[in-house]
């Protein structure tokens, strides 16, 4: 299962030199130590969990309610852990974020063509989840990509709209499918009116719709897209190339819904015009409901939407106060990080 989201408002401008630096330091320092007292597969659990990713934000130095805790915390990880025995950093912010598929394929720990095939590929649905299943107005800027040498894996991404970013975090060991709930934990401040969800499981008949109408022949299709003007169906634009995409699948002949979204340019437009029309003609439930459970990353005081769930908060604060306390670095960025933790306290 996905592992959660946050939502932050954008703040642009770069990080500066001097406090990357530091965060690449205190980054590698209390990932050491972690690495050496719990092993490479709790790091990433870890990682994956939205109170402690964003309590280490924190700590290692950067604003609590920023886009930046994200791109920024994983920028430092990724140069922290470059040259780690355990783990691989893949991926980033922007154009980096589309070489993922390039870095594994370095195969650091020598997995194998399949393994590597299969990372690639848990890579490339996760984005697929997060920015073509769900229809929520943010779309993805940052991808991150973690594995270490038995094949698990964290993905860290996260999207934006106008104002805000939506943070997205993903861990192996809970993934069953990834295209029926694949989320559990899911954090932000704001829900959302109207976000098609179609990795909500209330669409399981739907997906198997799209894939029989793709198998059967979407140009069969092409009449559902001259509809009087009031109906819905005529807010999808499905170009030229729109067609192609959907020509492609049906030679591909998907066998399931996930064969069908991994399809290179199978994207929010296409899988939303399916959608649309799997519940035009056949009446298959849709979901409309924003995908969201739990406020920010700890949950909100007046217990919207969701009490704090002061057990699991407190755990992760223990866990880095505990592993700030062994780390090696200078006494005074020691003390600067439990003041960063202390102030997000």
């Amino acid at each position: 299962m996905r592992t959660g989201i946050a939502d932050l408002p954008l703040h642009y401008g770069a990080c500066p030199r001097w406090l990357f630096n530091k965060m690449v330091l205190l980054t590698q320092a209390i990932s050491r130590v972690i690495l050496e007292e719990y092993g490479a597969l709790e790091f990433l659990k870890r990682l994956s969990n939205p109170y402690f990713f964003h309590a280490l934000t924190c700590v290692i130095g950067f604003d609590w309610n920023s886009s930046g805790t994200t791109t920024t915390a994983c920028g430092a990880l990724k140069q922290a852990l470059a040259s780690n025995p355990d783990l691989m950093v893949c991926g980033g912010k922007g154009a980096a974020s589309r070489k993922t598929p390039e870095e594994l394929k370095e195969d650091k720990f020598g997995l194998g063509e399949e393994k590597i095939s299969k990372l690639a590929r848990a890579s490339k649905l996760c984005a697929k989840v997060d920015n073509a299943l769900i229809q929520d107005g943010y779309h993805l800027y940052h991808h991150t990509f973690i594995h270490d040498k038995d094949g698990n894996w964290v993905v860290i991404q996260q999207g934006m709209n106008d104002s805000y970013a939506r943070r997205y975090l993903w861990f192996s060991k809970d993934v069953k499918t990834f295209t029926l709930e694949p989320n559990n934990k899911i954090c932000c401040d704001k829900v959302h009116n109207s976000i098609l969800n179609m990795a909500d499981k209330i669409c399981k008949d739907a997906q198997q719709t799209c894939v029989d109408l793709i198998c059967d022949n979407p140009f069969h299709l092409l009449k559902y897209f001259k509809l009087p003007e009031h109906h819905k169906v005529l807010k999808i634009d499905i170009s030229k190339r729109g067609w192609e995409v959907l020509k492609k699948a049906y030679e591909l002949q998907p066998r399931n819904y996930e064969e069908l979204i991994a399809i290179n340019g199978m994207g929010p437009k296409k899988i939303r015009a399916l959608a649309l029309i799997s519940n035009l003609i056949y009446g298959n439930e849709l979901s409309w409901r924003d995908p969201v459970k739990y406020s920010y990353a700890h949950g909100g005081k007046d217990g919207f939407p969701y009490p704090v769930n002061k057990k699991v908060y407190d755990n992760s604060i223990r866990f880095l106060r505990e592993t700030l306390e062994k780390t090696s670095v200078s006494s005074k960025l020691k003390r600067q990080a439990l003041r960063g933790l202390h102030k997000f306290l």
